[in-house]
């Protein structure tokens, strides 16, 4: 399957999705990726429309290797609480927001969403 429509690259979806989440603030980085924090809580960033990396718990990294929802993150490939998924297919482009998701919801779990207490 093809990621997304000729106008609609899988980083605007991703981020138009992402953003919309209550408390969310999303800018570009320092090294050139996109990122999406809560508060000062980091759940994924894009490197334009091509991957995505993630920082898990190390047992939620592990899991989520096992699972091939995410690969090793390449600046440090035995550190299993981060993860990389390459984004080529709108399943892909899902996933990730869905993985963006899990770290959004344990996040807003244990820390609230800012600003809204």
């Amino acid at each position: 399957m093809e990621t997304t429509t000729d106008t609609t690259s899988a980083h605007d979806v991703i981020a138009t999705e992402v953003s919309s989440w209550p408390g969310v603030q999303s800018a570009p980085g320092r090294r050139g990726e996109f990122s999406f924090k809560v508060g000062k809580r980091e759940i994924g960033h894009l490197h334009g429309s091509r991957t995505a990396h993630f920082g898990f718990p190390k047992d939620i990294g592990a899991a989520l290797r096992e699972e091939g929802r995410v690969g090793p993150h390449p600046v440090a490939p035995d550190h299993t609480g981060w993860g990389a998924r390459q984004i080529e297919t709108d399943e892909d482009i899902e996933d990730v927001i869905a993985l963006m998701r899990q770290n959004y919801d344990r996040v807003v779990a244990r820390h609230g969403v800012p600003g809204s207490g």
